[in-house]
């Protein structure tokens, strides 16, 4: 009890010394106050909690895709090309791209929401919309296309080589600035696939001016032939000093029209082309001489025309 009491003292003593030493304490600056507490975040709402659960991304689910030529058909068996894209556009203005599929049953896993599905069969193609729900989504769709199979003869029957000829198809219209490109540069008996409707067909014979044209009509699951008939004919040029003599060589040819068009030109022995019907003069130049003649072009079998040194 006593030590108590004397431990007491003793600290009643020392404080007014440590009372002395220690300098005041000084007034907080108004830059250094305490931090003001900010309020309590609201309990959410049941609107808050609905926005908040909707934000969080769904798992993506199964997708099924297939294909028919027509309704009611069956399902195209290869040959697709599948395309899924968002509704929405990415930064290029464009949409994106978020699945592919070259088989036939496309299958993919996509997240809950709206898409636009694309499929192309050949030249054909078809798009439609794509809702996935939470339990995925199975979706057919009809291209409604047909085909179309090309080929063209000299009139009279008269078979052209398949080497020399080449098609165009456009969509229908009453003009070129109206019609859309479809495919180009399409060689003979290729079947092309293309949605049904009417197509302007362009046939080109050799590369100088025998051109033909039709439009022609695509039926739903049907093969359209068509063949495509020429008035023109392929011709061979040669200089020769007598006739029926042997071709002189490095000769520099140019072939014109009535009106003074020039429609080829070529360096050699035996120059040939294929011409449209019509009147031309061709011109064979050697050196410094220049040698002509005039010639008719009737559709038919192939034409030799010689060109005499010691006419002209």
């Amino acid at each position: 009890m006593r030590f108590g009491i004397i431990l007491a003292c003793i600290f009643a003593m020392m404080a007014p010394a440590f009372a002395q030493e220690m300098p005041p304490i000084p007034r907080p600056r108004p830059d250094r106050a305490a931090p003001v507490a900010e309020p309590a975040p609201e309990p959410a709402t049941p609107d808050t909690a609905v926005e908040a659960v909707s934000a969080v991304a769904l798992p993506p689910q199964p997708v099924t895709l297939s294909a028919q030529i027509t309704e009611g058909g069956s399902a195209i068996p290869d040959g697709l090309v599948w395309r899924v894209f968002n509704t929405t556009t990415d930064l290029t203005g464009q949409l994106a791209m978020v699945a592919k599929s070259e088989d036939a049953t496309a299958r993919m896993s996509l997240v809950p929401g709206e898409y636009v599905v694309h499929v192309a069969y050949g030249r054909a193609q078809a798009s439609d919309t794509l809702v996935v729900s939470e339990t995925g989504a199975q979706k057919a769709i009809v291209l409604d296309a047909g085909a179309l199979r090309l080929n063209a003869s000299i009139a009279g029957d008269i078979p052209i080589p398949i080497n020399l000829l080449r098609f165009d198809i456009s969509s229908d219209g009453a003009t070129g600035a109206e019609r859309t490109l479809v495919a180009q540069g399409i060689s003979a008996n290729d079947i092309m696939t293309l949605n049904a409707g009417t197509y302007h067909v362009v046939s080109y014979f050799g590369s100088v001016n025998a051109v033909v044209r039709a439009d022609l009509r695509v039926e739903p699951g049907q093969l359209t032939d068509a063949t495509l008939y020429h008035k023109a004919s392929q011709v061979s040029f040669k200089l020769v000093s007598t006739p029926g003599g042997e071709a002189i060589a490095d000769v520099d040819w140019t072939i014109k029209t009535a009106d003074g068009g020039t429609v080829f030109t070529e360096i050699g022995a035996f120059p040939a082309t294929v011409l449209g019907e019509g009147e031309y003069l061709v011109l064979a130049k050697r050196g410094e001489d220049v040698f002509n003649r005039q010639f008719e072009v009737k559709a038919g079998q192939p034409q030799a025309i010689e060109v005499l040194t010691t006419v002209y």
